[in-house]
């Protein structure tokens, strides 16, 4: 860098000062209800914390002001955030009177993101950050380097423990903010233990967003600390490549295209594999939408269009009045949408779908103008665009037509359930329970022994059709499918209604060992890629039937876990002697005993499935089932050290 490029950021830095910091309210509610400021207090409002304070660093970046962020898990599970933006404003705020440093750490919904002077795009979903990461911290400290200075003060759950004071010089060169916290187990009292996976994604994800921007977290916790840096100069072109890592692309490298259009940059990347299925991520301001919302409409609209114009122009087409639908032109498709919005508007059940209307334009504009632009220039590509498009359109025909067979031949209508459905008597679904159970045997246990009010029982045999590799035909072939799709009335894919569905719990009760992980897998990747409405529902869990049976003189224990099984061993008297009974599967339990362990609301444990958990799920099968063998290759090497007792 230059030295006149220094001086004129340097003239720019100085820009941002105190009078961008716009007060609107305080900060008492936030301790005595968190869960509405970080969703839950759980494990998932724990790590919501450092998003809230990476956000900050974002910002920074977004404004063209930082280029790296640090994060570190210290060793005592608190988190320290370092940026190299321009550093929080130390300068006196007007309306309170105060340093802007405190007011940003000590008054809600203050900082440079609601004013529209300190940032023009912004990221995180409230704008909480600062403050309320502060009041559900036991401690807080930040320091500050800005204009040759460095500046110093901590706090006491969400209150002034040593004001702001001034440490000393600093580089004039230097500058960011440095913030540590430690989350307060008062509110936390699920957990304070990070899990360096789940903050890992997260910021590799960040990275890809905000294509320049480093990002590295380390991990002090282990004997050798871990280190990672994610650094991507191509941004979300290399998400794409990412998540296509175990698929076969149709063409070389990923179509990228950007543009802005009233404020509102738009990026888009694109690749097409030999796969059935679309994967289709959308993000505001770094945010995942996962429900969608007006981008994810726009480009959907832009992509559609532009195909069927460019076959038309091209007479690509056989037919005169031939047009592929939005379905056809994305089989097969992994496109990662990003736009960056001024003002973004986010609505639907969990608040992550856009609404605003001048991103459904901006985004078809933006795309359409640069996606027919690449098409011409590439001939080659676009002819095999427009055939893979042709092909799911065959296939689309061919599928209606077998599955209205199917629907007559099978009865795969909502007036005739499955003659292995055992159904419950209750017509609420808000009430209904559908366990899919594993095996014949454990299915009965589980019809004797259910709640027939609430409680509906669909046993399944085997291992069902791996829906990531098969056509629509193959799927509606298979008898345990089609079972699904009828028992939850919902019909599935693009038919799929959630307003019809009978269960508001979706229960999989599967042995707990490799062939019951397997099932799972495979049930989650049918969920995934025909019933997705379902997780963003929360409608899908998983059962935890106990591995163990502990019984010493008249009292008798479940347990579910090895280290479970290990603790009662040590807390239980030496005599009499224990017995302890290793389940192997569901069926070796009669009616009374899976009622107890599995299916009592009040005994039971239920894992909620998450939509990144299912497509976690269909990843792993992508892999597994894929044309390439390395990554197989490399997943058994390094997962066959936990797999115990497997039968061969």
């Amino acid at each position: 860098m230059t030295d006149k490029e220094k001086e004129e950021r340097r003239e720019k830095a100085s820009e941002y000062n105190a009078s961008q910091i716009q007060v609107l309210e305080g900060l008492e509610a936030v301790r005595k209800r968190p869960g509405m400021y970080i969703g839950s207090t759980s494990v998932q409002g724990l790590h919501h914390l450092v998003w809230e304070i990476i956000d900050n660093g974002i910002d920074e970046a977004l404004a063209g002001f930082a280029d790296a962020i640090h994060v570190t898990i210290e060793k005592d599970n608190s988190i320290t955030v370092v940026d190299n933006g321009r550093g929080i404003p130390v300068d006196i705020q007007q309306k309170t009177g105060k340093p802007a440093l405190e007011t940003v750490f000590t008054i809600l919904h203050a900082g440079g993101k609601f004013g529209g002077g300190g940032y023009k795009v912004s990221g995180g979903l409230h704008g909480v950050g600062a403050s309320v990461v502060n009041a559900l911290s036991t401690s807080l400290d930040v320091t500050v380097v800005r204009g040759g200075k460095r500046y110093y003060m901590d706090f006491k759950r969400g209150h002034v423990n040593t004001p702001m004071k001034l440490l000393g010089d600093a580089d004039p060169d230097k500058h960011g903010t440095k913030v540590h916290f430690v989350p307060d187990p008062d509110i936390f009292r699920e957990t304070t233990v990070y899990n360096v996976k789940t903050l890992t994604d997260r910021i590799r994800e960040l990275a890809f967003l905000n294509k320049g921007l480093k990002i590295s977290i380390r991990d002090e916790r282990a004997e050798e600390p871990t280190e990672q840096d994610f650094l991507y100069e191509g941004g979300i072109k290399h998400y794409v490549e990412y998540i296509d890592e175990d698929k076969e692309p149709l063409f070389d490298e990923p179509i990228y295209v950007e543009g802005n259009e009233d404020g509102i940059n738009v990026e888009v990347a694109l690749q097409y594999t030999d796969d059935y299925h679309s994967e289709l991520r959308t993000f505001t301001n770094n945010i995942h939408t996962i429900e969608g919302g007006t981008h994810e409409e726009g480009f959907k609209r832009a992509l559609t269009r532009t195909i069927n114009d460019y076959a038309r122009k091209n007479n690509i087409f056989k037919e005169k009045d031939e047009n592929l639908s939005g379905s056809d032109v994305r089989e097969g498709i992994t496109a990662v949408v990003s736009v960056k919005h001024p003002d973004p508007q986010f609505e639907g059940q969990t608040k992550t779908k856009l609404g605003n209307s001048d991103a459904r334009t901006a985004t078809d504009h933006v795309f359409s103008e640069h996606f027919a632009k690449f098409l011409m220039e590439h001939p080659a590509l676009g002819r095999k665009i427009v055939d893979k498009g042709s092909l799911a359109s065959k296939a689309r025909m061919a599928a209606k037509r077998a599955r209205e067979v199917t629907r007559k031949k099978s009865g795969l209508e909502i007036s005739n359930l499955p003659g292995k459905l055992a159904n419950n008597t209750s017509k609420d679904p808000k009430i209904s329970e559908l366990f899919i159970v594993e095996g014949d045997s454990a299915g009965g246990s589980a019809k004797q022994g259910r709640s027939r009010l609430t409680q509906a029982i669909l046993p399944i045999r085997g291992k069902i059709l791996n829906v990531q590799k098969a056509s629509m035909e193959r799927i509606l072939a298979n008898e345990e499918i089609r079972s699904m799709f009828t028992a939850m009335g919902t019909g599935f894919g693009s038919d799929f209604d959630i307003n019809k569905v009978k269960y508001h719990k979706l229960i999989i009760m599967t042995d707990a060992d490799v062939d019951g992980a397997h099932i799972q897998a495979l049930l989650l990747t049918l969920i995934y890629n025909y019933m997705r409405p379902l997780l963003d529902a929360g409608y899908v869990y998983i059962a935890q039937p106990p591995l163990y049976r502990l019984q010493q003189g008249k009292m008798i224990r479940y347990i579910a876990t090895d280290e479970e099984l290990e603790q009662w061993k040590a807390e239980i008297p030496a005599s009499p002697k224990p017995n302890i009974q290793r389940y192997k599967g569901l069926g070796e339990m009669d009616a009374e005993q899976l009622w107890d362990t599995t299916m009592n609301p009040e005994n039971r444990r239920l894992q909620r499935v998450k939509e990144e958990d299912a497509e976690n799920a269909a990843a792993v099968f992508d892999m597994l089932m894929g044309n390439k063998v390395e990554p197989r290759r490399e997943f058994i090497e390094k997962n066959a050290q936990f797999v115990e007792n497997l039968d061969v």
